[in-house]
């Protein structure tokens, strides 16, 4: 199956993704599934400006992929409850180096990819 792919600017996880620096957002669409990769990093604290981590693993950057809403038939935003895993690395916990979120990006979407164009999702 072919997959559309379809950048966009925004968080798709993370309550507080608006404080991040680092903000990916990728739809991937089969036709029968859709697919958002999301990355997130360099989250500035909006009290003392310094750089925080995003969770107990220290991370700076994290990436997630969840399912598409079903109801959110115009963003295509994800659903919380339909989280869907893979292989490739999900976390980054050296601050500042957005070229590396990207390419953690870019890897877990060429994964996916790969996934929805044999219909494994």
């Amino acid at each position: 199956m072919e997959v559309t792919r379809t950048e966009r600017g925004w968080g798709g996880h993370f309550c507080r993704a608006s404080e991040c620096m680092f903000r990916r957002n990728t739809l991937l669409d089969n036709g029968a599934e859709k697919v958002v990769v999301s990355t997130v990093g360099n989250l500035i604290s909006s009290t003392t400006g310094d750089l925080e981590t995003l969770d107990a693993r220290e991370s700076y950057f994290e990436t997630m992929a969840f399912k598409s809403d079903p109801d959110d038939s115009h963003y295509h935003d994800i659903d919380v409850q339909k989280q869907v895993f893979f292989n490739s690395p999900n976390n980054i916990t050296e601050s500042g180096d957005d070229n590396k979120a990207n390419e953690m990006h870019e890897v877990v979407v060429e994964e996916l990819t790969d996934k929805l164009s044999k219909g494994e999702i």
